[in-house]
């Protein structure tokens, strides 16, 4: 039996990287998940790849800036298992310039990706909170749930050029002291896990004037880090390297595990000992 039989997550962003590893870690351990991805066919994969490994599934497709969003993916949630116990934070990606550069449009899409869509989850998931909780106290069952906020040292310590990034993941931050405090009387604990560097699409390495970019909302978007920087990264870090996102989805699971079932309002920091 795993630590997590009968428990229902939803995970945004899990269709690939390092939201992916973490719906395989949940489902390893016994949870059913509802996997999201702003395209149809990660979702559909990783759904594909979860019943193959004989866990259970559902996908909630689609762009979680989208204002309908937090109450689609809840609703989803219980349509498909009957309940929501652990939500996973995760989707986001970086749309880099320094400030004098950087357009309203800019500031805004990140600003909404990485905080006002996980307000609009986490609002959405209070809603079910509160008669999914009473419920259980009047049957003498206590259930412990979970949140975690996927935040970045770039929220902890800042980084040139992110100031649109910086300011999301910050916000984040705060969301989760403030909800540990307002969901720790549903049995909730709230925390936030801020990644360093962690090997994924978003970061894969460039050689020199190759550009690679991702579409989002009908925008091209760049991504990818320039191999000198890469190089520098990890002659920072002390542990030689970059993350795996199966490393980083280890320290998720920590936080969605009954082993942290005393713990909320958190943010730990995953960089390798930077």
């Amino acid at each position: 039996m795993g630590q997590l039989d009968g428990r229902v997550a939803v995970v945004t962003g899990s269709g690939r990287g390092i939201g992916q590893e973490i719906a395989f870690r949940l489902v390893r351990d016994g949870a059913k998940v509802v996997i999201n991805d702003i395209d149809e066919a990660p979702a559909k994969e990783t759904v594909a790849a979860i019943e193959k490994m004989g866990g259970k599934a559902v996908a909630c497709n689609g762009d979680v800036a989208a204002a309908d969003f937090g109450d689609r993916i809840i609703k989803t949630a219980v349509d498909a298992f009957g309940d929501c116990h652990i939500v996973v934070n995760n989707a986001g990606y970086t749309w880099d310039s320094v400030i004098q550069k950087m357009t309203d449009e800019q500031w805004y899409a990140i600003i909404d990706v990485h905080l006002t869509a996980p307000f609009r989850i986490l609002r959405a998931f209070q809603q079910h909170l509160r008669g999914a909780v009473e419920k259980e106290r009047s049957a003498g069952t206590r259930i412990v749930r979970k949140v975690v906020n996927i935040s970045s040292t770039s929220g902890v310590n800042g980084n040139a050029g992110q100031s649109n990034y910086s300011a999301g993941k910050a916000g984040i931050v705060g969301l989760t002291k403030t909800l540990a405090k307002e969901f720790g009387r549903y049995d909730v604990t709230v925390n936030a896990v801020a990644f360093g560097y962690i090997q994924t699409r978003l970061t894969k390495p460039l050689s020199e004037g190759e550009a690679g970019e991702i579409e989002v909302q009908g925008r091209k978007v760049k991504i990818g880090v320039q191999g000198g920087r890469i190089a520098a990264m990890n002659q920072m870090i002390p542990l030689g390297r970059g993350g795996l996102p199966e490393e980083a989805a280890g320290s998720v699971y920590l936080f969605c595990s009954p082993d942290s079932d005393y713990v909320s309002g958190q943010c730990l920091v995953v960089n390798g000992g930077l």
